[in-house]
């Protein structure tokens, strides 16, 4: 849609807006909050009006649903609201779904949020189903225009997001561009506005990196008016000077005061997570990211090395390290550091109080805790808390002191919080790699026998058999497999036998097979292993091989029957310049021909092509 065509309110117009009632701030988009007296902080909600279809954002608190909930009924009937939007899960956005919950009556309503907001929201055992933007290509299509979501992680919570109205260009930015107002104003009139802004961001979001990065993420969108949760709204001509402002901004700096208010320690403080959280923001490689943080780290004490654990699904062991790229088996583990992961902050601590492979170990206030390493040096352990339990920690070798000072001691404590993000990000991307894996294993494999699909053969065995100057020379021998009579089985027994059968089958083939052959399952009970580099003594070797094993025992079929099954065997070698359904053609023949003298047996091609008269037009008796 274009900006002509775009219905935003004139800003001017909504300056003096009557706040008691529901207030047009675009096409269809109302401010529904309640300004509540002697409040600094107060909290926006807003309605997207949809027909039956409408969108309620950051419903709000209990202090205030009862008046947004007046107000949204001056614009719709509260049944027309079908989704509800929480872009974070703190209490002045989420607090009033359980009387929403309790409220609505349509079967297709939903909140709509991010899934690691979920991980909390759901703890109000809310009846409504979750709408989880992730999921659903982070947009969502109304009545007369489409909604998008931004994802801004970390600001100010790891599945935070925003709205984007497409039609307007109102971005609902929930705590992005919020501010702190000592006078109420519904819309901001100049750009002093960044003053109530400031100490929002600087107490609110982690860094400025963080911050930063979520800015990049709304700065793709082509926005009108920035409708966030608390302060102001702000119109389109401040959003370019406010957000150059909060770029420059230095967040979370009053995170690292404590007791001490020494600036130079504040300031050595602040450059050293600087540095961590670019590190973080700018090197995807976690091995990188170990290198750097150890240099980071050395800044402030004497430390030789950094290890890193975190649990993964299935509660496997992931160990990692600055010194390589490749996950280290859990065996590497110390194990200490097993016997606590998994375990909440209380059960740790207990463990240091009454756990005696935890004698050694000094409990830090963070926490953190220190043990000799039985070289002169001290190991320092940082456990990572995820929600209640601990997923991740991460060791500090120290090539001396057994005395902490206070200021290494903080630095040591402000670390989880970074390492905590890039082992979370560490293991994602681990997560997503690992889904890749077996998303290609899935489209690659047959599903009941596990032998390579087609599609596997015509990529790689048709790359061999291309015929190009590199692959000219490459030995291809197809070795086709057909159980004799197999319809039979199925007729008689079921198919629930044929397929005990075919994947016993698949068992004992890849028991003969090499590790250079490869083994496919060309459909229904035909398949065909490609031995690659093999001369025709060797592939015929294998057949015969095959040939026996298959004979040699009977098959189970289940309810105690075992049935004996034989199979009939082609093989062709790949003649020069051949392709690979010219080989598939010949092995084809060949099989044919041992069906047809009395199957159970073994038949080789002619190294010819095979002729254009295909000898199935002829198919032997059954």
């Amino acid at each position: 849609m274009s900006k002509d065509s775009r219905h935003v309110m004139d800003p001017s117009r909504l300056y003096d807006a009557d706040t008691a009632h529901a207030v047009e701030i675009a096409e269809r988009v109302w401010w529904v909050g309640h300004l509540l007296d002697d409040e600094t902080f107060q909290c926006h909600v807003y309605l997207l009006e949809q027909g039956d279809q409408s969108v309620l954002f950051d419903p709000g608190s209990v202090l205030t649903f009862a008046q947004t909930k007046r107000k949204i009924e001056e614009v719709v009937p509260f049944d027309a609201i079908r989704y509800f939007v929480c872009q974070h899960q703190d209490p002045d956005i989420a607090a009033a779904m359980p009387q929403i919950d309790a409220l609505v009556t349509r079967d297709d309503a939903a909140l709509i949020t991010h899934s690691r907001t979920q991980v909390l929201l759901k703890h109000y055992g809310l009846r409504l189903p979750f709408w989880l933007v992730d999921e659903h290509h982070w947009r969502i299509a109304l009545e007369d225009r489409s909604l998008s979501f931004v994802f801004t992680p970390y600001a100010h919570f790891p599945g935070a997001i925003c709205s984007y109205d497409e039609k307007t260009g109102v971005l609902f930015s929930s705590d992005l561009y919020g501010g702190f107002t000592e006078t109420p104003a519904l819309v901001a009139r100049d750009e002093s506005h960044f003053e109530a802004l400031r100490p929002f961001h600087e107490h609110y979001m982690p860094s400025r990196d963080v911050l930063n990065f979520a800015l990049n993420r709304i700065a793709r969108h082509d926005i009108e008016m920035i409708a966030p949760q608390h302060g102001s709204i702000i119109p389109r001509h401040l959003v370019a000077p406010i957000t150059e402002q909060l770029r420059r901004l230095e967040c979370g700096i009053y995170l690292f005061a404590e007791e001490h208010t020494d600036i130079d320690r504040l300031s050595r403080l602040n450059a050293t997570l600087h540095e961590i959280t670019e590190t973080m923001l700018h090197i995807r490689d976690f091995a990188d990211i170990a290198a750097r943080l150890l240099e980071v780290v050395q800044h402030n004490l004497p430390a030789e090395r950094m290890d890193y654990y975190a649990l993964v699904e299935g509660d496997r062991l992931l160990t990692l390290s600055h010194e390589h790229h490749d996950t280290c088996p859990a065996a590497e583990a110390p194990a200490d550091i097993a016997a606590i992961l998994g375990k909440t902050q209380a059960e740790w601590e207990q463990m240091h109080r009454e756990c005696g492979c935890m004698r050694e170990h000094t409990l830090h206030p963070g926490p953190f805790c220190s043990r000799p390493d039985g070289h002169g040096g001290l190991i320092l352990t940082l456990p990572l808390f995820s929600s209640a339990r601990m997923d991740a920690a991460a060791t500090i070798r120290l090539n001396a002191t057994t005395h902490l000072p206070h200021d290494l001691a903080l630095v040591i404590r402000r670390l989880a919080m970074p390492l905590q993000v890039a082992l979370q990000r560490e293991v994602f991307y681990r997560g997503i790699e690992q889904q890749r894996q077996d998303a290609y294993q899935r489209s690659i494999r047959d599903p009941l026998t596990g032998l390579f699909s087609r599609l596997y053969m015509d990529d790689v065995v048709g790359r061999y058999c291309a015929g190009d100057s590199s692959r000219e020379r490459t030995r291809v021998g197809a070795v086709m497999v057909d159980l004799d009579r197999f319809k039979r089985i199925n007729d008689r027994f079921g198919h629930t036998a044929g397929d005990l059968v075919l994947r016993q089958f698949a068992e004992r083939l890849q028991c003969v097979v090499g590790k250079h052959d490869i083994a496919v399952r060309f459909g229904g009970e035909e398949f065909i292993v490609f031995s690659i580099g093999a001369c025709k003594d060797e592939t015929a070797r294998l057949a015969e091989h095959l040939r026996d094993s298959i004979a040699a025992r009977p098959f189970d079929i289940g309810a105690e029957r075992r049935l004996q099954v034989t199979a009939s065997i082609g093989i062709a070698c790949r003649l020069s310049g051949e392709s690979l359904d010219g080989l598939i053609q010949r092995a084809d023949a060949a099989l044919y021909l041992a069906k047809r003298g009395g199957r159970n047996q073994v038949r080789v091609a002619a190294d010819t092509p095979v002729s254009q008269v295909d000898p199935r037009e002829h198919p032997p008796c059954a």
